[in-house]
């Protein structure tokens, strides 16, 4: 009794057997195309990387002996060309002008986009929807000309001004993130929630949104992290000041870390650029630490 034995053979057009493990000639083609798409992706990929790795470089370098514990617990000198002092004002201001936009907009937003998930059907509803894309891509210093116009006329610089115009720039970005979030909310849990004999109002409250929470968050930590490092508006709307201002509104203006910036790199004196590089250094910490954290939430929340 003879046993057969299998071989990985194919036959050909003409009755030439070939290996299957031989790949066909679409196949290879194949292959080829995505390898090169590969490497195309990973050009892209560190073509993006580099510039900011050299960015974040110059930026540590230039910074010199400037950053450090003095830098951020003490106040700028008044001249330029005096070594030592730090950015504190500059960063009280920062998070004291962004802490306020940041009440100010995120009920709005989140309010916002409900109204957009549950009658986003309806005409106001498609024009909040235009109007917020719009928004989204409107540059930063026709907002702070925009406050400028209708507040900072009537009121003087201060950091309420300066706050509204942040909060102009991250309502958009706030309100789609948590549009999208909340139109991920698989619609079992509304339905198993008006089932219980739960109201529309208790189920968007108590079962939607707490579904969503992580997202939004996420959404809203990006928003203001991309307010924090905003300059343009706050020329216009906080002007600025040499020292720690604690008043919510008033005409000494408030200081800003970006604003500081600005001014140092426009003299000539050594001192007063390597503080200005400090402060950029500083900022995108902040920046940096709001993004990592608005990812731990997002990561969390998949879990």
């Amino acid at each position: 009794m003879s046993t057969d034995t299998l071989e990985p053979t194919s036959s050909g057009p003409a009755g030439s057997q070939r290996s299957l493990y031989e790949l066909e000639p679409t196949a290879r083609r194949r292959r080829i195309k995505s390898r090169v798409m590969a490497m195309v992706l990973l050009g892209a990929v560190i073509g993006g990387v580099v510039p900011l790795v050299i960015i974040l470089w110059q930026v540590v370098v230039n910074s010199g002996e400037a950053f450090g514990w003095s830098f951020l617990t003490e106040v700028e000198p008044l001249s330029y060309r005096e070594a030592g002092g730090g950015y504190l004002h500059g960063i009280w201001g920062t998070v004291y002008t962004t802490g306020i936009a940041a009440l100010m907009v995120i009920p709005l937003g989140i309010a916002a986009a409900v109204y957009l998930v549950e009658e986003g059907g309806t005409w106001f509803a498609r024009v909040v929807r235009f109007f917020t894309d719009v928004m989204t891509g409107v540059p930063s210093i026709f907002v702070g000309l925009a406050v400028y116009a209708i507040l900072v006329t009537r009121l003087r610089f201060g950091t309420f001004t300066g706050a509204v115009a942040l909060g102009i720039i991250m309502l958009p970005i706030i309100v789609r993130t948590a549009e999208e979030m909340l139109h991920q909310v698989p619609p079992d849990l509304r339905n198993a929630s008006f089932g219980l004999g739960a109201r529309r109002w208790q189920t968007t409250l108590k079962v939607v949104i707490p579904a969503a929470g992580p997202g939004i968050i996420t959404g809203c930590m990006l928003a203001i992290a991309r307010g924090a490092g905003e300059t343009a508006p706050l020329i216009l709307t906080a002007l600025g000041a040499r020292t720690v201002v604690m008043a919510f509104q008033g005409g000494n203006g408030q200081a800003d870390i970006g604003l500081l910036m600005t001014d140092g790199l426009r003299q000539p004196f050594d001192a007063g650029i390597e503080r200005a590089w400090a402060g950029g250094l500083t900022l995108i910490s902040l920046v940096l630490i709001l993004t990592i954290v608005a990812r731990l939430i997002n990561k969390r929340s998949q879990i």
